[in-house]
């Protein structure tokens, strides 16, 4: 996994060295669309596949245990950031989710919160900054880790190495399934999503993106066929 952070560092650093850029523009267009060429060969001729044959072998309850897991266990990322956000009803909501998922839901295969009335909670680092002033910067496609601007990159990275549970399993065969588990069953997911895209992919995914992620950040959600796209991207990547 370092080496995906090298990557993203760099980008970033070519970020930092263009400080002219602003939120909702594209002005690294030309490097964005060959990452996207890059993750689009990279998806096609490797990660789908795999995801076909994910799919295929597993029965859809089985896939439904996997996407509470991961729900469940993306809990904790929640409720940190609602701490660092001052939101202590939303800590204590998603909180209590997990405790409650992860016993008697058993580890969080089964959603047993929601029934009880305690409804997901969702928030990221990305959101934090966003709260703490820090602007929205440039849009970036990243290799790997797909469609990000800088705050929510800068987010991205925080939540999955530090406040989330994987990296801090000690067994490191067990941390990596996870991981490769997340990806593959992310992507599984969205097996029937690719036909919405339409016209120019990358325009389309871009669009999407920071109008999913404008909603999100100010806590708002959007009522169209884009709402799914950044959830596929942070399952994948």
């Amino acid at each position: 996994m370092l080496w995906r952070v090298g990557a993203a560092a760099a980008f970033y650093l070519c970020l930092l060295l263009n400080p002219s850029a602003h939120a909702n523009d594209d002005p690294l267009e030309a490097i964005n669309r060959p990452m996207f060429a890059l993750n689009d060969a990279l998806d096609r001729w490797a990660l789908q596949p795999v995801a076909k044959g994910y799919d295929f072998v597993m029965p859809a309850p089985l896939q439904r245990g996997v996407s509470n897991f991961f729900a469940n266990l993306y809990g904790v990322t929640s409720t940190m950031n609602a701490v660092l956000q001052w939101r202590w009803e939303g800590a204590s909501q998603s909180g209590g989710r997990f405790l409650i998922n992860s016993t008697l839901g058993i580890a969080g295969l089964f959603d047993v919160a929601t029934p009880l009335g305690i409804r997901p909670y969702r928030t990221d680092f990305g959101q934090t900054l966003a709260l703490w002033g820090v602007p929205e910067g440039p849009y970036v496609m990243l290799p790997l880790f797909g469609p990000r601007t800088f705050r929510s990159g800068t987010g991205t990275l925080v939540d999955t190495f530090a406040l989330s549970v994987p990296p801090y399993v000690d067994n490191r065969s067990v941390r990596n399934s996870i991981w490769g588990l997340e990806l593959v069953h992310g992507r599984a997911s969205l097996l029937g999503s690719d036909q919405l895209i339409s016209g120019d992919r990358y325009i389309f995914v871009r669009d999407a993106y920071l109008q999913q992620r404008a909603a999100f950040v100010n806590d708002g959600e959007l009522q169209d066929d884009f709402s799914d796209f950044e959830d596929a991207w942070d399952q994948e990547f």
